[in-house]
């Protein structure tokens, strides 16, 4: 039974910090942890960067199995000797590697202390993860935390905020003090519960992403102010000409891998009449340029006012704000990549 005895043990061994080694030590919030966590019996529970095996222990008395993921070859030998019958009985997988560079196999549900200089990256590899698992109960630097549950409106609302929680349910489950770890990080902690949505959005993730990273550029200012900028525009006019160019007969192309040849720039001039008509080409293609210029910036305006959120800024807008821009520009032939 979880609590029966205190399961952090005791280690003589140095922390590696720079990769985010800082030990859990207090058992009370080791068994919150597992019991915030909703584990069956049954289930495989992935642990990220299990250190010395503190938590690996109650989460193999609660659970059938633990994938432990761990860099440290130090902490891997230590697991060994730690969990020798459990490794023996297949109850234990220890994977010994870099979260974010190994395949994982089939896990239910993700409870760890995580190394906090990879927390971003692994949030999205989990959630980018299938099948999807049910749900994953982390601890992470107080900041990151917050900025994950972030709601609009609120200082900390950015772009992780929006991006995840189109993805999952995220909940805010307790602080956790910098003297509860060996060594003490600089930082306070909290536990945070993620319950990815299943099904996951029917979206294009790499549009709605490019156009956060644009809209939470500057995420106080309002997005008419924001499309107007020369770098933003440079950005939609180089995205709107590939996808203009693609057509049906370049998006066949692209999905048959031909390549479509410019065959302007194969042309080859014998004369100068033909550079002086070349010449020509080169003026007719600038003045189109600049009339494509134009119509792309009707556009944008024609979007924002449309959708009502010319006047809105990032920090305020909520998925659905977000949802209806990108329907908007989608509409006009503006995408985001």
């Amino acid at each position: 039974m979880i609590g029966r005895q205190n399961p952090a043990k005791k280690t003589s061994m140095v922390m590696n910090k720079t990769i985010g080694q800082h030990i859990l030590t207090n058992p009370v919030i080791l068994q919150m942890i597992v019991q915030k966590s909703g584990l069956r019996n049954t289930d495989t529970i992935l642990e990220i960067g299990p250190g010395t095996g503190n938590l690996t222990q109650l989460l193999l008395e609660a659970g059938k199995k633990v994938v432990a993921v761990e860099l440290d070859p130090r902490m891997v030998a230590e697991l060994k000797k730690r969990f020798h019958s459990a490794l023996a009985t297949q109850r234990l997988l220890l994977i010994h590697g870099d979260f974010l560079k190994v395949e994982l196999p089939y896990f239910d549900v993700c409870v760890a202390n995580v190394p906090y200089q990879i927390s971003s990256p692994l949030v999205f590899k989990l959630l980018a993860h299938r099948p999807i698992f049910r749900a994953a109960t982390l601890m992470f630097q107080r900041e990151f935390a917050l900025r994950l549950v972030a709601k609009p409106s609120n200082d900390l609302y950015c772009r992780l905020s929006a991006n995840v929680q189109l993805l999952a349910k995220v909940d805010h489950i307790m602080k956790v003090s910098r003297h509860n770890f060996k060594p003490p990080p600089r930082v306070e902690s909290s536990i945070v519960r993620i319950e990815p949505h299943n099904p996951p959005p029917p979206i294009n993730y790499v549009e709605w992403d490019g156009l956060l990273r644009l809209a939470f550029l500057r995420k106080n200012k309002t997005l008419a102010a924001i499309f107007k900028q020369k770098s933003v525009f440079s950005i939609l006019e180089e995205n709107y000409r590939a996808f203009k160019a693609l057509g049906p007969g370049g998006v066949w192309a692209a999905a048959n891998g031909v390549q479509m040849g410019d065959e302007t720039g194969a042309l080859e001039m014998e004369d100068a009449g033909e550079e002086q008509k070349q010449d020509n080409v080169e003026g007719g293609m600038e003045e189109e340029t600049k009339g494509e210029a134009k119509i792309l910036k009707d556009k944008i305006a024609a979007a924002l006012k449309e959708s009502g959120l010319s006047d809105k800024r990032a920090i305020k807008m909520d998925l659905d704000d977000f949802f209806k821009l990108l329907a908007m520009f989608n509409e006009l032939g503006i995408h985001f990549r």
